[in-house]
């Protein structure tokens, strides 16, 4: 019993192999949809390729400032 408390001990403190990965979780309560739909797809774009509706970036500013915000967070 001695020797397996010391052997249990060790065990728990190694390591995995598997990295974890969790997305960044945000709050956006209170926040329009428009900037919640922006934040979601700049936040999208910042791993991979661009995911953006240019209409919406160009004429609605809550959808431009959470794609600008969503993007930067999750760089």
């Amino acid at each position: 019993m001695a020797c397996a408390l010391p052997a249990l001990l060790l065990a728990a403190c190694g390591t995995t192999t598997q990295q974890q990965t969790q997305k960044p979780r945000f709050n956006l309560a209170g926040y329009s949809v428009s900037f919640k739909q922006g934040h979601a797809d700049g936040c999208a774009s910042a791993s991979g390729k661009q995911r953006r509706d240019e209409r919406l970036f160009r004429d609605n500013a809550d959808y431009m400032m959470g794609w600008n915000d969503g993007r930067s967070a999750c760089k």
